[in-house]
């Protein structure tokens, strides 16, 4: 995924199912360093962990 993706999608009121290593995640916020994000599980757990926005794929 690329950082403009990220930014639209954060700006969307949709429900865009994004996913990394396999998992469905919600992103929290694109980081100031431009090439990584914060997301969390979708479900109850909100362990937050930062990962490269290019593993990010929307499915």
């Amino acid at each position: 995924m690329n950082v403009n993706r990220v930014k639209q999608i954060l700006s969307s009121s949709a429900d865009i199912e994004v996913k990394y290593n396999g998992a469905s995640v919600w992103i929290d916020q694109l980081n100031e360093d431009g090439r990584t994000a914060t997301v969390h599980l979708r479900g109850p757990l909100e362990e937050r962990t930062t990962v490269e926005i290019g593993e990010l794929i929307e499915e």
